[in-house]
């Protein structure tokens, strides 16, 4: 049995890792990185666009989650497309490479925010989305983990890797940022709860 406290030191390697690119490949200190996430989020909500959140699996369960905060808690328009009659739909009368990408092509709009969550950052459907958004002209966030050359992580406007070869270790360490994220989005813009 693996040792708790190597596991656990190893999953926080991977946050004291994370690496951040902006849209142009430029590498980003950490708080540079997320106070453009905060600066983009406020945007968003200024603007009164919506944020839109994909992944697959447990990132998909950290879709609904953070869709979940950011309307009951940071007063922000979120949705997750995690829908199952939705998925099945698209995925079966379509593709599964669509699944995130018709919804986007029917309800987002230039200026709206995806978030592109996705541990291996090479899943078809994922990047597909992400192919949709800058067609659509959306701010884009990606999440991943694993390999470095993973096809997601230089596709948004900023780009939050982790280096974790687990997914386990990787899911944890999105769940982690997103919560950073948040906390730190209420704490300078205040709760938007009613």
């Amino acid at each position: 049995m693996e040792d708790w406290s190597a596991y656990i030191a190893a999953a926080c390697s991977g946050l004291d890792r994370l690496a951040i690119t902006g849209g142009t490949g430029e590498v980003l200190a950490t708080a540079d990185g997320f106070d453009r996430w905060i600066r983009i989020t406020h945007d968003v909500h200024a603007l009164e666009r919506n944020i839109y959140l994909v992944g697959n699996g447990a990132s998909a369960a950290l879709a609904s989650h953070f869709a979940a905060d950011a309307c009951k808690n940071c007063g922000l328009r979120a949705q997750a497309f995690t829908d199952p009659a939705l998925l099945t739909a698209v995925g079966n009368d379509l593709a599964f490479e669509e699944v995130f990408a018709l919804p986007l092509c029917r309800l987002a709009r230039p200026g709206d925010l995806a978030i592109a969550i996705s541990s291996s950052g090479n899943s078809p459907n994922i990047v597909r989305g992400i192919e949709a958004a800058h067609t659509i002209g959306m701010r884009i966030v990606t999440l991943t983990g694993m390999r470095p050359d993973n096809r997601a992580r230089a596709a948004g406007d900023l780009n939050f890797y982790v280096p974790l070869p687990r997914y386990g270790w990787a899911e944890s360490a999105h769940q982690v940022v997103l919560h950073y994220w948040f906390d730190q989005y209420q704490d300078e813009h205040g709760a938007g709860a009613i």
